[in-house]
């Protein structure tokens, strides 16, 4: 898309200290559906390919730099003196730069990168100087036109009067424009409002003023604008961002029982064909591949599922798990750190841990793949066709064999070798009359 407009700039304000989020991390670091706010904002204006992406960052700076080293360009806002100010700091960042330059915040999660191109679109076919987001909604920036439906100025709500407090279209802060207009409006603001702070919104005014063209891009989903101030306003942004993704899943061929009961990371990938029932929480990088069916209150982080694997109802894979085709997981079963063969499965109450397991194997009920010994994991291989008996134990490292049986009730501690029957319990014996002379002292202490 660049490639035909002008070279593309990018400054992201998120300098906010974020106060009624009441927490200890920095607001823009809160995540929605597995990707932070800020990780929503980069990675929509990354779809641009702009030659230069900047981050204003203030009180929480250290907390964003670990999380996005290496990906942006940082600024900091010492003093928070307004959004004018912010732009203003990230100025030495774009020198030398000509093109347009797009003004984000780091708390807008929801802005698509189809709405930046649309931007972009109306400021090549209008020869705009100057392109603004508006939309209809709770903001607080109104857009006042002049006589011919021009825009005129921003005013913010605190220094609108009773005329502008009733105009419905709204500022959402996001503007394009040429990297000069903006050096030169910066250059111009004033801080001659009730805050005291410089606003990059009256660079709009500036323009106007000044006989720049200035155009109105209306969203026709306000929703897309949603600042995230509280954690209900995260809700609120983590639910609307839940549907797009179910949505896009469900033009692909994924089948929902009932969508609204499914939560889905934004950078899961899953299959055609794949069928999810309520309950289901998929999370970070995982994938599923065509034809999978994901059983009632399952829950996959970051793991692999292929084609037509079974999982649940009630089933847990713990990160880096590896189902491959066909394997069939029950209810209660736990898998953590492990890879299963083709055609494997574990009906229920069963916990594989730290295991490479091969083709064809069967867990019964109850097996434990005791991975742990107090200080260190440990490693388990079942090879081909084993079969591992109800309330086993696995007692890693330990590697079970090809086609080896484990009892019932047996307790591996030792490598098993190929087709061979591992036994290791106790011998069953019968004290014969045990029960009356219990019964009989439990008479006598009663007297």
């Amino acid at each position: 898309m660049t490639a035909q407009n002008d070279p593309l700039a990018v400054v992201i304000l998120a300098a906010g200290q974020g106060t009624r989020m009441k927490s200890s991390r920095a607001k823009v670091l809160h995540e929605l559906c597995g990707r932070t706010m800020l990780g929503h904002v980069v990675e929509a204006a990354d779809v641009l390919s702009p030659e230069r992406l900047a981050v204003v960052v203030g009180r929480d700076g250290d907390q964003v730099r670990a999380a996005f080293d290496g990906r942006v360009d940082f600024v900091e806002q010492a003093e928070q003196k307004g959004t004018g100010h912010a732009v203003k700091q990230a100025l030495p960042n774009l020198e030398g730069f000509e093109g347009d330059v797009l003004i984000l915040y780091g708390d807008t999660p929801l802005l698509r990168p189809e709405t930046f191109e649309r931007m972009q679109a109306l400021r090549k076919e209008t020869g705009a100087d100057l392109v603004m987001l508006t939309a209809i909604g709770p903001i607080p920036g109104r857009v006042v036109r002049d006589a011919d439906g021009r825009v005129e100025r921003i005013v913010e709500a605190q220094d609108a009067t009773p005329a502008e407090l009733e105009i419905e279209e709204r500022n959402t802060g996001v503007y394009m424009m040429s990297a000069p207009l903006l050096r030169e409006g910066i250059a111009n603001l004033k801080d001659d409002n009730q805050q005291g702070e410089l606003y990059i919104t009256d660079v709009v005014g500036y323009a106007v003023q000044n006989g720049r063209k200035v155009e109105a891009l209306l969203l026709e989903d306000g929703n897309e604008c949603l600042g995230i101030n509280t954690r209900g306003d995260l809700a609120l942004a983590t639910e609307e961002m839940r549907r797009r993704i179910n949505a896009r899943h469900m033009e692909n061929g994924v089948t929902f029982i009932d969508p609204a009961q499914v939560y889905i990371d934004v950078d899961v990938e899953i299959g055609c064909d794949t069928v999810i029932e309520p309950g289901c929480v998929i999370q970070g990088n995982s994938v599923l591949g065509e034809g999978v069916h994901l059983k009632s209150q399952c829950v996959v982080e970051s793991s692999r599922l292929d084609d037509d694997v079974i999982l649940g109802p009630m089933a847990h894979l713990r990160p880096n798990c590896h189902l491959k085709a066909g394997v069939k997981i029950g209810n209660f079963v736990e898998i953590k750190n492990s890879t299963l063969g083709e055609g494997s499965k574990s009906a229920h109450l069963t916990y594989i841990g730290d295991a490479t397991v091969g083709e064809k194997v069967n867990f019964g009920c109850g097996v434990v793949v005791v991975n742990y010994d107090g200080i260190d994991k440990h490693q388990t291989t079942v090879e081909d066709e084993a079969f591992i008996g109800c309330n086993a134990n696995l007692v890693a490292p330990v590697t079970v064999g090809r086609k080896t049986f484990i009892a019932a009730g047996t307790t591996v501690t030792k490598n098993v070798p190929e087709d061979a029957l591992a036994v290791a319990r106790s011998k069953q014996e019968h004290i014969e009359g045990w029960v009356s002379r219990r019964e009989a002292r439990s008479k006598k202490s009663k007297k």
